[in-house]
């Protein structure tokens, strides 16, 4: 049977226990971070797997993300919380979609979007250290007092109080947390008691308990890899629902000194078989772990060989029988035996994040 040319079949099941795992490892509600096309893994599906696993939430980082899950018929609540300059709201507001809020004139915008009956729903955001977006503490008393203001008169509801954490240290995020709860302390003496309040994403969410609060917003953790470098997904109780595949697309037996791909920074020391694998840059396979990449082969796991091309890559597979269509397993669980997108981050020098991210729109995605 011959393989797909390019897919990354997406296990669903999967999903749904990461979500459970987490619902049982930390006793709050999930939100389920399915921003950047559900980490390349395809957004819609992957809500229906997180609501079905027991996510009470979705999060995504911008407003057409949210609006593209609604027209797939997403229903649940989703958040949207990062905002392009001069952002109106309006079509969000008419969708339900909550908004994360971190600043002033984006308190006003969220306002000025209500209907006569229905405020909108709005999360505000502390800057706790973290240098990105979020209300500066020197703001706080400012858009507090408004925003305590708006929901009085039926313009917004706060329905949550937010932050993101560093993941430096554990006393770095203890620090940050405790700046978090001298924001929830100003919202509370204004007036504002918001439904829930989230700071800890994956990895605070497993190593500091006490910033799992009412809510966790679960990104890489909800997909199966993990957020830290001592630990894999199997030692988390995390099972990896990308398998990215291919098809062998040429056989070539070639001598000893045989130069492969651009450049010839490869050169076969040995009679031997290459095969060509029909992924490259362009799809997603890091070009600066060329020589690096590990992929599994006919129950046999290889290196690519030469350099990684924008549409393709070479694997040495010696005298290892094997046949035009045959699959290729480039990364999966490696408690299957095959490749881990860890492994693939190690050889790129970048994180498991970006490895599954990345993986471009040529490659079909597939619900298992």
């Amino acid at each position: 049977m011959t393989a797909p040319f390019r897919e990354a079949t997406v296990d669903i099941d999967a999903i749904a226990d990461n979500v459970r795992h987490f619902r049982r490892l930390t006793g709050a509600e999930v939100i389920a971070v399915v921003k950047a096309d559900a980490y390349g893994h395809g957004a819609a599906h992957t809500a229906v797997a997180a609501l079905a696993g027991g996510a009470t939430r979705l999060g995504v980082a911008e407003i057409p993300e949210a609006l593209d899950l609604r027209r797939q018929g997403i229903t649940a609540p989703i958040m949207a919380w990062l905002h392009a300059p001069g952002e109106r709201f309006v079509q969000a507001a008419a969708e339900n979609i909550e908004l994360g809020i971190s600043s002033f004139d984006q308190l006003e915008a969220a306002a000025a979007a209500a209907s006569v009956d229905r405020p909108v729903a709005v999360h505000l955001k502390f800057e706790t250290g973290l240098s990105r977006n979020g209300i500066a503490p020197s703001d706080w008393g400012r858009v507090l007092a408004e925003a305590a203001r708006l929901e009085r008169i039926g313009r917004i509801r706060v329905v949550g109080l937010f932050s993101h954490l560093s993941n430096t240290t554990l006393d770095d995020d203890r620090a940050a947390l405790a700046k978090f709860e001298d924001g929830v302390s100003a919202a509370a003496a204004v007036g504002i008691r918001p439904e829930i309040r989230h700071l800890a994403a994956t990895a605070a969410a497993i190593d500091l308990p006490e910033a799992r609060l009412d809510a966790v917003r679960i990104g890489i953790g909800i997909y199966g890899l993990s957020p830290f470098d001592d630990r894999t997904s199997a030692h988390l109780g995390l099972r990896p629902a990308m398998t990215l595949r291919g098809a062998i697309a040429a056989v070539r037996r070639v001598p000893a000194g045989t130069g492969v791909s651009y450049g010839y920074d490869h050169r076969t020391d040995r009679d031997t078989t290459l095969v060509l694998v029909p992924l490259g840059y362009a799809d997603g396979i890091p070009r600066h772990a060329s020589g690096r990449l590990p992929v599994s082969i006919a129950g046999r796991r290889f290196t690519n060989v030469g350099r990684i091309a924008m549409d393709q890559f070479v694997v040495d597979v010696g005298d290892t029988p094997v046949s035009i269509g045959d699959e290729v397993v480039l990364f999966g669980d490696p408690t299957l035996g095959v490749p881990s997108a860890q492994e693939w981050a190690d050889a790129a020098g970048t994180i498991d994040y970006e490895i599954v991210t990345r993986i471009g729109a040529r490659v079909a995605r597939r619900a298992s």
